[in-house]
């Protein structure tokens, strides 16, 4: 072979391994570029790995022998368990033992079969506080198909579920007692009336109304008041079963219902009974009221239900008419609700349906009852209301006017009553033997406590231009019960112009005695009540001899009203009594009859 050819071999040769060199350098080459792409990758999965582990929620990662082996920042926090204490641990160690082992194996059957489970669990923290979060387990396999890790995330709701709580709270109980407020009592009511209607069992409805607590509220304060109710709140939940619901649904108004009682209706009346007694009882023991020791009295209202087409309504009804009638029977007791009950208030309504229409249509009188001084010669008059009812004719006031001043039906009678006594004065002036003639008006203490009372009657007395000297107002001692203040500025207001004042039914009450040297009165007035015996009761005569001593000592005048007979005015005449008013002297008479009597009289 010659020498050419050789070099050229020997070319071919280097060439061919340049070649390769060149391509295992580029195949290197590739093969870095792709290991550094792989890593800067893994570098990006692990970079946002631990920023989501390091994140607000808590997380723990568990192998698949359910050992912890890593747990982030958050869930030390959450937990109070530092990552040295947790890791090598199982999640039994934030067990609160609130769940049952059908809780767990449901959890265990939904990992198992869909590799997942979340929903709220109760966990106890380091501290031992049991606290609710919302948990997420997810489960990581093998490419083999097998687990390899369990990753938990936990989320503390506590705060969440106690604001959520709080406004349950709002909604549903009483913020001062902690007792069912109405809206929480009627659902439960509404639910126990079905249930009794279905299983035909028979339950009561207690309704507690605390005597008098305005009395409290109004000497001690709403504060104390507050802790009355609160502490009757607390001595009722201790005296009920775990199956009862007490409710305070407003004011010093407590409800009870009282569960499956018996489907017999006598045993269930008497269970009743003898629970609404023990409920009473409770009131027997004083109240620690601050530095008060206060006893207060309650009237209760019971009525009976099975469900059977019974409302809501119509229990909540019953059960309050039969407080009333309990409030009626003098308090402190309790009542029953019986069908009469019904049917008394269905008269009552009625009663004030009637009423306001005859406001409306003017169907009243004023009928006048002649007063006589000791020689029996007429002075005034008492204006006495009577109701020309369309169907019962001629009406006293008894009939109504403890009606009228319940429902406050009164303060416009009672200025019908006003305006046509002025207007009847206005008429006497022109009767030379009448003009002088006073006439009493018995004004109401709701009336008299009206903000613009003193206004009208001087309105009235301009209006009709009557001599207000001969218009003469009549209170009872219940008027000053209350703003007492306030009634004697009215009060002198109006004899500033020359009102008359006089004290009706005096020694019946109670509050007026303390304060009878400061009212502007011109007369007492004895109640006809310790007129009736005075003949027969010897304590009837000395008390009227008392209030004729007590009248002259401050210089009051006295009228007794219900003289019947001689010896009544004989001896009401020798313990110094010189006014009257009764039958004896003349029944209430239409104005044409009393007009025409006081006429014969004088002449």
């Amino acid at each position: 072979m010659n020498i050419r050819v050789l070099e050229l071999d020997v070319l071919n040769k280097n060439k061919l391994e340049t070649e390769n060199l060149v391509d295992e350098l580029v195949s290197a080459n590739k093969l870095l570029l792709a290991q550094n792409a792989a890593l800067a990758h893994e570098n990006k999965e692990l970079g946002v790995i631990a920023s989501i582990f390091n994140s607000q929620e808590g997380m723990a990662i568990v192998d698949a022998s359910l050992n912890i082996v890593r747990v982030n920042k958050a869930f030390t926090e959450i937990t109070g368990y530092s990552a040295e204490e947790a890791i090598g641990m199982t999640p039994k160690l934030l067990s609160s033992g609130k769940h049952d082992k059908v809780f767990y194996a449901r959890m265990w059957q939904s990992l198992n079969n869909e590799g997942r489970w979340e929903g709220e669990i109760w966990n106890r923290r380091k501290n031992g506080e049991i606290y609710p979060q919302y948990l997420s387990i997810a489960v990581v396999y093998h490419a083999a198909g097998h687990v390899a890790n369990y990753v938990s995330t936990l989320t503390d709701i506590s705060k969440g579920k106690a604001a959520a709580d709080k406004i349950s709270n709002l909604a549903f109980y009483d913020p001062l007692t902690q007792l069912p407020n109405r809206r929480l009592f009627l659902d439960r009511l509404g639910h126990e009336l079905v249930a009794n209607n279905r299983d035909v069992r028979r339950g009561a409805l207690l309704f507690i109304d605390l005597d008098h607590f305005k009395n409290l509220n109004d000497t001690l304060g709403h504060m104390v008041g507050d802790l009355l109710l609160q502490q009757v709140a607390a001595r009722l939940m201790l005296s009920v079963r775990k199956t009862d619901t007490v409710a305070r649904l407003s004011g010093d108004e407590f409800f009870i219902f009282l569960a499956n009682l018996s489907d017999n209706e006598i045993e269930c009346a008497k269970r009743a009974k003898e629970l609404a007694d023990k409920m009473i009882g409770l009131f027997d023991t004083a109240f620690l009221l601050n530095e008060h020791s206060y006893r207060i009295t309650a009237s209760m209202g019971v009525t009976l239900f099975n469900g059977d087409e019974t409302s809501i309504d119509m229990v909540l009804k019953q059960a309050d008419i039969a407080m009333y009638q309990a409030k009626a029977k003098g308090r402190n007791t309790v009542c029953f609700f019986e069908n009469r009950m019904q049917d008394d208030i269905t008269r009552y309504v009625k009663l004030e349906r009637e009423l306001t229409t005859a406001i409306a249509l003017g169907q009243f009188e004023l009928f006048y009852q002649v007063q006589v001084d000791d020689k029996q010669k007429p002075f005034g008059a008492e204006a006495l209301i009577r109701w020309n009812h369309p169907e019962l004719g001629l009406v006293s006031p008894g009939y109504f006017i403890e009606m009228a001043e319940e429902t406050g039906l009164i303060v416009p009678i009672g200025q019908w009553v006003l305006e046509a006594a002025c207007e009847q004065l206005k008429a006497w002036e022109a009767i030379p033997k009448m003009r002088s003639l006073t006439l009493a008006v018995n004004i109401s203490s709701k009336q008299f406590h009206q903000d613009d009372f003193v206004t009208h009657i001087k309105h009235i007395v301009k209006q009709y231009g009557i001599h207000p000297a001969l218009l003469k107002l009549e209170l009872t001692e219940t008027a000053f019960s209350k703003n007492i203040e306030s009634l004697i500025s009215s009060m002198t207001a109006l004899k500033g112009i020359g009102i008359q004042f006089e004290l009706d039914d005096f020694g019946t009450g109670y509050s007026s005695l303390q304060y009878l040297k400061r009212l502007p009165l011109e007369q007492l007035k004895i109640d006809q009540s310790f007129v009736r015996e005075i003949e027969y009761n010897e304590n009837d005569k000395q008390i009227v001899r008392t209030i004729i001593s007590m009248t002259q000592n401050l210089d009051l005048k006295v009228i007794a009203e219900g003289v019947e007979t001689e010896n009544q005015k004989q001896i009401l005449l020798d313990s110094g009594c010189q006014r009257f008013q009764g039958y004896l002297f003349g029944k209430p008479l239409p104005i044409a009859e009393f007009e025409e009597s006081i006429l014969n009289s004088i002449a």
